[in-house]
C-alpha cells in the first residue's frame, strides 16, 4: 500500500492542475470502489471549484468552494493520471491512456482543459464527500495519529507515543492510530538509520538510553521521508506519479526487500527478513541493536 511519500508525491503532481480549476463534468463508471460512492456523487461535484488540495496521512483532500471536501484514498493500487482532451500548447499535460483503461473508474473534466482519471485495478481505494468542518471527526480521520513528517514529532514526542505500547517497536511505528502515514517500507528504513532493532520493545524509547534512541529514530523518520518524497516515492508494484513516471526511492533502500544482501554499513551484517504484525520487516541484526 502506498505510504506517505507516495501519496505526497501524487498530491504535488495533482495540485498545480486541480487547484483553482472548476469541475465541469464527472464520469463515474461503477457504483463503488472499496465502498459505494456517496449519493449523487457526480452531481454534487460538478460546477464546484477546487480551492486547495491537501494530504492527511494517506488521504488526499480536495477542498471545494461550497465548504465540502472530496476525500480520496489510493488503496493498494489506485493512481491518478492527468491528460488533456486535446493538447493546447507546449506546456500541456498529455499522456497516453493506460493499457488498463478498463480500470479507469472515475474521470474528472476540469475547466482548464485537464482530464484527471482515477485508475484502480484492485478497487481498494475510496472516494467520499464530506463537509470540511466535520473532517476531523469523520470515520476516515478521527482515529488517525500524528503526521510522521511533522516537526513536532521529535524525540520526546516519539517516546511519549511509544513508551506505553507493549508491542515491538516496528509494529508500534506502523500503527496508524499513533503515527499516520508511516508503513512497512519507511519504518524499516528509519530504524536502520537509527541503528535500532525492530524487535526491540516500543518501551525502549523511554528509560535508560531511551531519549537517545528516540532522538535518533525521529531524525531517521524525518530524513527518510524527505528523501523519499524528493525521489517521487517508491515504485514496487503499483505506484506511479501522475505523469506516469515511476518513483526512484526503491533504488536507495538500505534494508527493505534486500533479504540476504550485505548491509551497507562497514560494521553491518546480512539483511534479514522477519514477520511482525503479519507484515515483512527487513533489518541488519549486526548494526541494529
Amino acid at each position: 500500500m502506498p505510504e506517505l511519500p507516495e501519496v505526497e508525491t501524487v498530491r504535488r503532481g495533482l495540485a498545480p492542475v486541480l487547484e483553482g480549476a472548476r469541475i465541469e463534468a464527472v464520469e463515474v463508471r461503477r457504483p463503488d470502489l472499496r465502498v459505494p460512492f456517496p449519493p449523487r456523487f457526480a452531481a454534487r461535484l460538478e460546477g464546484r471549484k477546487i480551492v486547495k488540495l491537501r494530504r492527511r496521512a494517506k488521504f488526499l483532500i480536495a477542498e471545494l468552494d461550497d465548504g465540502n471536501a472530496l476525500v480520496a484514498h489510493l488503496g493498494m493500487s489506485g493512481s491518478f493520471r492527468i491528460a488533456r482532451a486535446a493538447p493546447v500548447g507546449a506546456d500541456a499535460f498529455h499522456h497516453p491512456r493506460s493499457r488498463l483503461e478498463a480500470h479507469d473508474h472515475v474521470v474528472f473534466r476540469l475547466s482548464n482543459g485537464a482530464v484527471v482519471t482515477f485508475n484502480d485495478p484492485r478497487r481498494f481505494g475510496l472516494m467520499d464527500l464530506l463537509p470540511m468542518a466535520e473532517l476531523a471527526e469523520s470515520r476516515h480521520f478521527r482515529r488517525l495519529g500524528v503526521e510522521p513528517d511533522a516537526k513536532s514529532l521529535d524525540g520526546p514526542a516519539l517516546a511519549s507515543l511509544m513508551g506505553r505500547r507493549k508491542v515491538a517497536l516496528k509494529v508500534a511505528l506502523c500503527d496508524q492510530h499513533l503515527i499516520a502515514g508511516l508503513g512497512n517500507i519507511y519504518a524499516s528504513e528509519a530504524l536502520w538509520r537509527a541503528r535500532i532493532s525492530p524487535r526491540r520493545a516500543a518501551t525502549a524509547l523511554v528509560g535508560r538510553g531511551g531519549p537517545d534512541r528516540a532522538a535518533r529514530l525521529a531524525k531517521g523518520i524525518h530524513e527518510v521521508l524527505a528523501e523519499a518524497i524528493k525521489a517521487g516515492g517508491s515504485s514496487l508494484r503499483d505506484h506511479a506519479q501522475v505523469d506516469g513516471e515511476l518513483g526512484e526511492f526503491q533504488h536507495h533502500f538500505a534494508v527493505y526487500d534486500r533479504e540476504g544482501e550485505k548491509c551497507l554499513r562497514a560494521d553491518g551484517g546480512t539483511i534479514r527478513r522477519i514477520v511482525q504484525g503479519g507484515r515483512s520487516t527487513f533489518f541488519c541484526p549486526v548494526c541494529q541493536r
